[in-house]
Formats: C-alpha cells, sequence, structure tokens
C-alpha cells in the first residue's frame, strides 16, 4: 500500500455522487443484442471519460494545461506503472501524458465515428433472443454467426477493438488518480462525479470481459477499497477480483488518516 496514502484511498474522498447498486447499469437488458449493448457502452465511457480530460487540457491564461510535459513527462499511474504508444512503424515509445491522451483521443473517436465499424444504420439495429420466451428451434436457428454484435451488422473485430478501447480508457482513469486528483479534481469538488464514472467503467469493463484482473492492477487498491465499502456488491466482478480484506485495512488507514 503506497505511503503516504493519495487521498483516493482516503474513505471521505473515494464517495460517490449518489448511493445505490451500479450493477443496475452495467447489466445488459436480455432482449439487447450484446453488440449493440458494447458499442453504447464504449461510447457513454467514451463520452464520461473526456469530460474529465477536458478539464487538465483547458489552456490556462498563460496557454499552459494542468496535464503537460512538464508535470507529466510520460503517461504514467504511479511509480510503478507507464504506458507506451506504438508509432508508426508499431514500436513502443514513451510520450508525453498529454501528447498520449491526445492521440488516443483521436484514435478512439476514429474508432467510434467509423460506420464500418460501428454501423448507425437502424435497420442493422438487431435484438437478442429472450431465452424465456424462444424456442430451442428458433435459438438455434439464429445460431449460424456467432462473433459479437453479428446479429446487427458489426464486423467480426468489434469485440477485439472495444477491448482496446477499455483498455485505454482505463489507463486515462488510472493517469487522472495517480497524477491529477488532487489538482484539479478534487480542489474543484469533482471527486465525487469521478469516482462514479470510474466504479461504473470498473463494473461494466469487467462484467463485459473487457478488462481482466492483471490490467486493473494500478488501481487495484481503490477497487478493493470499494469493494470492502459496498459500492461493489459481493456479486459483482469487481468484487471477485478484490482483495476486500486489503480494503477494509485501507478504510481503517483513511478513517484514522
Amino acid at each position: 500500500i503506497p505511503r503516504p496514502l493519495p487521498l483516493w484511498l482516503n474513505t471521505a474522498c473515494a464517495k460517490h455522487i449518489v448511493k445505490g447498486n451500479f450493477m443496475t447499469l452495467s447489466a445488459r437488458p436480455k432482449t439487447v443484442d450484446p453488440g449493440e449493448w458494447v458499442a453504447h457502452q464504449v461510447v457513454e465511457h467514451y463520452r464520461n471519460l473526456w469530460n474529465f480530460v477536458r478539464v487538465i487540457h483547458e489552456k490556462e491564461e498563460d496557454g499552459s494545461s494542468i496535464c503537460n510535459p512538464n508535470t507529466c513527462p510520460k503517461m504514467s499511474a504511479g511509480k510503478n506503472h507507464s504506458y507506451t504508444w506504438l508509432n508508426r512503424n508499431h514500436e513502443p515509445v514513451e510520450l508525453p501524458a498529454y501528447e498520449y491522451m491526445t492521440l488516443m483521443q483521436r484514435w478512439m473517436s476514429g474508432k467510434i465515428d467509423d460506420p464500418a465499424l460501428f454501423p448507425t444504420d437502424p435497420d442493422t439495429v438487431g435484438f437478442a433472443l429472450h431465452p424465456e420466451y424462444t424456442s430451442n428451434a428458433l435459438q438455434q436457428q439464429q445460431g449460424g454467426e456467432d462473433w459479437l454484435g453479428a446479429r446487427s451488422g458489426f464486423p467480426k473485430q468489434l469485440g477485439s477493438t472495444c477491448q482496446l478501447i477499455f483498455r485505454q480508457i482505463f489507463r486515462v482513469y488510472a493517469h487522472l488518480y495517480w497524477d491529477h486528483f488532487v489538482e484539479p479534481f478534487y480542489h474543484l469538488n469533482l471527486e465525487k462525479q469521478l469516482n462514479s464514472c470510474f466504479s461504473h467503467f470498473i463494473l461494466t469493463a469487467t462484467t463485459l470481459d473487457m478488462l481482466q484482473p492483471a490490467e486493473l492492477e494500478p488501481m487495484q487498491y481503490l477497487i478493493d477499497l470499494w469493494a470492502a465499502d459496498g459500492t461493489f456488491p459481493p456479486e459483482s466482478r469487481p468484487y471477485a477480483y478484490a482483495n476486500v480484506e486489503r480494503g477494509r485495512y485501507i478504510q481503517s488507514l483513511g478513517t484514522s488518516a
């Protein structure tokens, strides 16, 4: 556990806008096609994230931004995690966080705005067969194409592309917490909004198998804390990935801090 304890691991700063079960937001309705649901979640969480990125990228009067090459010379999430970008030759290169996130936003928006990858034609919208009201024969008849989103006209690479987008979104959230939680989010009283969007994102990404346990490591302590304090209910995927005992210990540290 990092010392001194980051402010975002203090129980007073790990709260949310509202109390409730975020699982209801991340659970796919039974009649919604899985591909449609994943695509919807990608767009929603991308938009949520960029509301926060705008805050650290806005130019001050002197032309600088909160996140800049001097404050964040590399895309990092604490001392033990940093991320590289693949250049045109597919070689990993270290970039300042500002540049990394700018390139990533351009890449993500290019994917989301590509009608070949994210079709917008309403005629292609599919639906999931409700298992309780559909005969086995009809389900078998509909089972010819089995990749994510096939019924709604999504290409075969939808799943892998969405997984990459979720992974990149996580990296940005991790950077925001480790490098920018106090300034600007805590000072602007935006920490509850950040926590709410991030916990919703973690629930969604893990429920949809878009993030694996090893990828969560930079934010594992916060996941542990939220499992311990009830943000992630016992039946949720993040709870299964959490060290609840460690989360309770972090709770005690934050309470006594």
